[in-house]
């Protein structure tokens, strides 16, 4: 059995061949007998019908195969952009990754924001360059595009023959070549990397020996130092075999410490056939087995079966163990993120990559039954959170977030094919935010009109940086009441900063408690409690809302849109069309860059006119135009701010909340 265990993932840009690759690895390792294809709808991760029918990765996958004695769990994850926050689940279980780049297509926009986000979190990555059988193959222009474009620390690690041809081969380099020379290019990138390694290159050269300069080599890798790359093809072959020896000896596998405490942490959830919800973990440490009981958000849940991934597929085990990836059932309430057992011994889960900027209104089809598109849009939010349902009590609407277009389409297909739930979508819009302006205050007086609850409430709202996050402190004393009252307090205030004045989610600022007060408990004679005297944390839950909504009143907020960094490359032919069209869109270009043949433009543009310029581009550029885009920050908007539907009791206005609350409460008494 397997001592040790690599958590490897495969990302790349949409087409660059990462599904077709973990064919090829699965077939080298003995998994599957014959390689599947993504055009022909026959591969072993993409097994989602709408995968199939696409011929794209919407969910990430994973499956198992070994390399001599490491367990390599082989996680395959979208390309398209659209579903980007598929890839940042993975991110947080793996030891290591491939980044695969087609030699035709190149860098692309994708490439380059996976890249930066492997670099940032520290992850060890080896580059795959994929396709090099294949008509338009490069090979030494690559090289430089991606020193250029995604980190100059690459190293290749051997060279092409018959580039762009069917018989296209890589060859690895070895002892006796040149490149691992004590002057060769691959010492060289070493000893710019680590002082150590470069004062043994400096005083005494003789020293670095080949096998000296291959442990050197995995050790920096292991630490994402420097990126080796490798050439090859998905589809013949070609280097695969060197690939999957590099996997074995230059990415960190983990033995795992099975005795030591319980931690992991859930990235992914699907449903069964049975519509049992199936958590996939990852163990950092210790070991969880059948039967045992797990805290579960304020709830607790009984792990009722376990798989580990083994020799392709799943299988049913007692337990899942340190480095390993499990399938847990029985945990009905678990959710994406949650953590299992002790939370200091797990990474505390962040957001990699901006959150959507789009969102759209979804809505039943004639005959289609409300409650039933309700439960199918839920069961989707469980297996991707970013998707934050949006409920419009008043109205009846449901509203999803997305990153693009082809989510949208994703998300109506599913529904249809897997729910039989017929929906429309409407235009897809903007999520803007808003920030406080200024300082503002306001509060509510128990006993005194228009205030009908036993509560006061008294808060004060300033402004905080982007970013922060929404801060609750205290100017009251902590014993001055109930802590319950003041917990129903905070969590209602961040609840209700969900929607701003003009309906926006505020998500940074300092909130203060500036007065409270209560009434005590009464009872009657008879010792049974009267609430009509006696304050409950249902008071608290009602009044603060409107006094929230003054204080933000008086401080005034602004209403922010997200704003795109974006890199253009044009043929310098073209960029005089383009120009004009980049203004109508409000974008600010900088100063443009020549590069050969090409215009090279980066500047800002609004997040809700990225996908016109995207669609546009083909047409200006005659499709020679490559647009790359990635949320940068909210600026104010421009003229009269937008507003969005509200979706609670409308507290700005103040005589139509109490009315319905009341109401709601007398008909819940």
């Amino acid at each position: 059995m397997s001592t040790r265990t690599l958590n490897l993932g495969i990302l790349a840009h949409v087409d660059a061949g990462k599904t077709s690759l973990t064919e090829r690895l699965l077939h080298a390792a003995g998994v599957i007998d014959e390689i599947g294809r993504v055009d022909d709808g026959n591969t072993q991760t993409d097994s989602l019908a709408l995968e199939r029918q696409r011929g794209i990765t919407i969910k990430s996958a994973v499956v198992s195969f070994a390399v001599d004695d490491i367990t390599v769990n082989l996680i395959d994850t979208p390309g398209h952009p659209d579903f980007i926050a598929e890839v940042e689940r993975v991110l947080s279980v793996l030891d290591g990754a491939v980044l695969v780049v087609s030699a035709v297509e190149g860098v692309q926009a994708q490439t380059r924001v996976l890249m930066r986000t492997l670099r940032r979190l520290r992850i060890p990555t080896l580059v795959f360059v994929n396709k090099i059988d294949r008509v338009g193959a490069r090979h030494d222009d690559l090289l430089r595009d991606l020193a250029e474009k995604l980190t100059p620390a690459i190293v290749p690690m051997g060279s092409v023959r018959r580039l762009g041809t069917r018989d296209a081969d890589f060859t690895p380099y070895g002892a006796p070549d040149p490149a691992f020379s004590t002057t060769g290019p691959v010492a060289e990138r070493l000893a710019e990397q680590d002082d150590a390694f470069l004062a043994a290159y400096v005083e005494d050269p003789a020293r670095l020996t080949y096998d000296r300069l291959r442990r050197e080599l995995a050790a920096q890798t292991g630490r994402a130092l420097i990126h080796p790359v490798f050439f090859g093809s998905a589809v013949s072959g070609a280097g695969v075999d060197t690939l999957t020896g590099a996997i074995r000896e230059l990415l960190p596998a983990t033995a795992g410490d099975e005795r030591g405490p319980l931690s992991g942490t859930v990235f992914k959830v699907e449903r069964g056939t049975a519509g049992e919800k199936i958590a996939y973990v990852r163990m950092f440490s210790g070991a969880l087995r059948v039967r045992d009981r797990l805290p579960i958000g304020d709830a607790e849940g009984k792990v009722t079966a376990i798989s580990v991934f083994d020799d392709g597929s799943s299988v049913r085990r007692a337990s899942v163990g340190a480095g390993r990836i499990g399938k847990l059932w029985g945990l009905g309430d678990i959710r994406i993120g949650d953590v299992i057992g002790d939370p200091a011994a797990v990474t505390a889960a962040r957001h990699h990559f901006s959150p959507p900027s789009l969102e759209t209104v979804v809505a039943p089809r004639e005959g289609t039954d409300k409650g039933a598109l309700h439960a199918a849009l839920t069961q989707l939010a469980e297996q991707d959170p970013l998707i934050n349902l949006r409920q419009d009590e008043i109205r009846r609407e449901i509203s999803v977030s997305l990153y693009g277009e082809v989510q949208k389409e994703v998300i109506q297909a599913t529904l249809a094919d897997e729910y039989g739930v017929e929906a429309t979508f409407r235009e897809t819009t903007t999520i803007c935010v808003e920030r406080i302006a200024g300082e503002g205050s306001a509060a509510e007086i128990m006993g005194k009109e228009p205030n009908p609850f036993l509560a006061t409430v008294g808060l004060r709202v300033e402004p905080a940086p982007p970013g922060s996050g929404v801060d609750f402190r205290l100017e009251v004393e902590l014993g001055s009441m109930p802590y319950a009252f003041m917990k129903a307090i905070e969590d209602t205030v961040r609840a209700t900063l969900g929607e701003g004045l003009y309906g926006w989610a505020i998500p940074d600022c300092v909130v203060v408690l500036t007065r409270s007060g209560y009434a005590p408990r009464q009872s009657h004679a008879h010792g049974t409690f009267d609430k009509s005297m006696s304050s409950t944390g249902g008071d608290f839950r009602l009044l603060t809302p409107l006094v929230l909504m003054a204080a933000l009143r008086d401080a005034g907020t602004i209403v922010c849109e997200p704003m795109h960094h974006f890199r253009l490359d044009v043929p310098a032919d073209t960029f005089g069309t383009v120009l004009p069209a980049l203004v109508r869109r409000r974008a600010v270009p900088h100063t443009p860059s020549v590069r050969g043949s090409s215009y090279v433009v980066e500047g800002e543009i609004p997040a809700a006119q990225v996908h016109a310029l995207d669609q546009l581009l083909p047409t200006l550029t005659s499709g020679e135009g490559v647009l790359e885009a990635s949320f940068a920050h909210h600026q104010p908007v421009q003229g009269a701010p937008p507003t969005r539907s509200r979706t609670d009791h409308d507290p700005l206005n103040p005589k139509e909340y109490l009315l319905s609350v009341v109401r709601r409460v007398s008909a819940g008494a």
